[in-house]
């Protein structure tokens, strides 16, 4: 199905030894930019004091956002391994930060790209993959006297209450899978008195 897309359930983390340098992983789900961005600023924050922190996200169910950084690393070591693991793995709605701590001994070009690839390639084995879907909301009203059939509707389908309230005139939103939103909006204006939103 076109709306569902894999990410991570919670963030993992790994560690990867090279030649005495240091490579700490860390992947973490995300729904925004923005998020990704805070992630990446607590990891440069509390790893001040090491010599790169490399990151790469992948966001959207399209897979079309997506931005990755060497942060100083000689340019493509870092940041496109790191984005190139995402890819393999399917993944998205997710950011991996590299930290890496200087050995004293230089790994290369081609060994740079290697142990970025391996140290993300480990965080994620070490996460749990799940699938999610993207979803849709639909607000509407109703007249009190309808609430049975809503309530008899939104009991039997996949949607989700986001919030409702109850009163003469009665409003609610549902989340629901959005290749499913279609159908739940016909089902509903079907009910006598809804009168749809969103």
């Amino acid at each position: 199905m076109a709306d569902t897309y894999h990410t991570i359930k919670t963030p993992s983390e790994a560690v990867f030894k090279e030649k005495m340098s240091k490579f700490l992983a860390f992947a973490h789900p995300v729904g925004t930019i923005e998020e990704a961005k805070d992630i990446i600023s607590r990891y440069s924050k509390k790893y001040f004091d090491a010599r790169h922190v490399c990151w790469a996200y992948m966001l959207g169910s399209a897979r079309e956002r997506f931005l990755s950084s060497d942060n100083g690393e000689p340019s493509g070591t870092a940041g496109k391994p790191i984005l190139g693991q995402i890819n393999s793995f399917g993944l998205t709605d997710i950011v991996i930060v590299v930290v890496r701590y200087f050995g004293g001994i230089k790994l290369g070009t081609s060994g740079l790209i290697a142990a970025y690839r391996e140290a993300a390639r480990m965080a994620l084995s070490e996460a749990e993959i799940v699938e999610r879907h993207d979803m849709s909301e639909i607000s509407f009203t109703f007249p009190y006297l309808a609430m049975n059939d809503v309530m008899k509707l939104t009991k039997s389908g996949e949607a989700e209450i986001k919030s409702q309230i109850f009163d003469n005139s009665c409003e609610m939103t549902l989340a629901i899978r959005a290749d499913e939103a279609d159908k739940l909006r016909n089902r509903l204006a079907d009910i006598d008195g809804v009168s749809i939103i969103s």
